[in-house]
């Protein structure tokens, strides 16, 4: 039986950690990394096959984080379930530490290097074809990808690809959190809609409240069992999820907290 409360929990950590982390470094994108740490939860406590001693195993399922400025909600994950130590985090963005503003393939745990976004689902392609050639089938690749991103024309051209070639070893996660830097997503380039356009795309494609755990669960196992498309689960989410004063806010994109606001975020996650 799966332990929801307990990976409630595991997500009020990330959260904690996110703010932690972008408070001390004073350089971070808090609230699109908030918005995913239930999913964060749920992938690395509950659906995903990895090592955490042995990072580059090959039998390991693969994520990428196609919306590499969010690495703050990955980080917090990855030493939560112990790929390196805590004290990392804490380090962000400092010269010469481990953790770099967006994921770089050196940290342990993480496949990729984002950044420029729209590429992440390229990668994924790419990664779930040799996962074919090679016969590896029981691996997942997963592509996290932001909202705003998909304004860039490479998703779509790699959407496509991967239901030409059958790419059911994919899925992808849309963080549709409504906002991006500039502001509200469906003022900058209004994709509406968006379930519907990546059907129309070939995809089996899930709609889900991107916090409710027992949905993500679902979500994620049918896109593992399910044979001959691509998957991609639309997470209608929270942009600040957890923290009062983030919620909503997207002239706060990429802002770090001052003391005052560390210490209501804390009070909001119950720390």
């Amino acid at each position: 039986m799966v332990d929801v409360k307990f990976l409630q929990e595991k997500a009020r950590i990330i959260r904690k950690s996110i703010i932690e982390m972008i408070w001390v470094s004073k350089s971070g994108h808090p609230g699109g990394s908030l918005s995913l740490a239930d999913i964060m939860s749920v992938l690395y406590f509950k659906d995903l096959t990895y090592d955490v001693k042995n990072p580059k195993w090959s039998g390991r399922d693969r994520v990428i984080l196609s919306k590499g400025h969010a690495a703050p909600v990955w980080y917090a994950t990855l030493a939560e379930v112990g790929f390196f130590p805590g004290e990392e985090l804490n380090k962000l963005r400092q010269m010469d530490a481990l953790l770099e503003g967006h994921p770089c393939i050196h940290i342990p745990g993480v496949d990729a290097t984002t950044g420029s976004l729209g590429l992440g689902l390229s990668i994924a392609c790419g990664m779930a074809l040799a996962a074919k050639m090679k016969s590896l089938n029981n691996i997942r690749i997963y592509a996290i990808i932001g909202d705003g991103e998909l304004g860039e024309g490479q998703i779509w051209e790699a959407a496509m690809a991967a239901a030409h070639f059958k790419l059911d070893n994919i899925t992808a996660i849309l963080d549709r959190n409504l906002y991006q830097n500039d502001g509200a997503t469906k003022d900058i380039l209004n994709l509406e809609p968006y379930s519907g356009k990546w059907k129309s795309f070939g995809w089996n494609t899930i709609e889900i409240d991107g916090h409710d755990i027992p949905e993500i669960i679902s979500a994620l196992d049918n896109g593992r069992n399910f044979r001959g498309k691509p998957t991609m689960i639309v997470a209608n989410t929270v942009k600040g999820k957890g923290v009062s004063y983030l919620i909503d806010r997207p002239d706060l994109h990429y802002t770090q907290p001052t003391d005052e606001q560390k210490e209501s975020a804390f009070e909001d996650l119950g720390f």
